[in-house]
């Protein structure tokens, strides 16, 4: 794929990505910490768990790309491990459960709207390292995922993986709000 491309699909995602979280700000807080069940997020949590992610991510494209020395390539290859790992995080019909990291699990946290805050902001910043991004080898600059620092996939899987992440919690709360719906019996739009 061409790198270009590449990178303008995946600033066109994470707009995208603002534009869903800018439309939560339009929701009361009983909506945004409803819960289906006890052991399930609310939109909150699922919120905060992102930006939890964004805290180890964020820094660490922004490091890779100000220490990268290597010019920027025109083809961008995947790696097999990169791709699974971006692959495995797009939502599914049936979703496959996945545990979390218990410092990544804010269920039953007293969390505030301000949660909301934090990830549009981080997704700006997103979109501020995806126009750096261009000026590197995404195939050669390395990240360490938050799995074990012994773990490192290229740039260009990392922003994949990474947005792949975002857009599965997203839909996870597009279903919150639409079981919200149901049992309350109110519009949510």
């Amino acid at each position: 794929m061409k790198t270009d491309l590449l990178i303008q699909q995946l600033i066109d995602q994470t707009f995208k990505i603002l534009d869903q979280g800018q439309k939560l700000n339009s929701f009361d807080l009983e909506t945004l910490t409803w819960r289906p069940n006890e052991s399930s997020w609310n939109i909150l949590e699922c919120i905060e768990h992102l930006n939890r992610y964004a805290d180890y991510y964020l820094p660490e494209i922004r490091e890779a790309i100000q220490n990268s020395n290597s010019s920027p390539n025109s083809d961008f290859k995947s790696s097999w491990l990169g791709k699974y790992f971006a692959q495995s995080m797009l939502p599914k019909d049936k979703p496959n459960k996945m545990k979390t990291f218990k410092s990544k699990n804010p269920i039953h946290q007293n969390l505030s709207i301000e949660v909301l805050d934090k990830f549009l902001n981080q997704q700006n910043d997103l979109i501020n390292l995806l126009m750096q991004a261009r000026y590197v080898n995404l195939n050669k600059t390395k990240i360490k995922t938050s799995l074990s620092s012994l773990i490192r996939i290229n740039l260009g899987d990392t922003f994949q993986f990474y947005i792949n992440h975002i857009i599965r919690h997203l839909k996870q709360v597009e279903n919150i709000l639409c079981e919200y719906q149901l049992v309350n019996l109110k519009p949510i739009y």
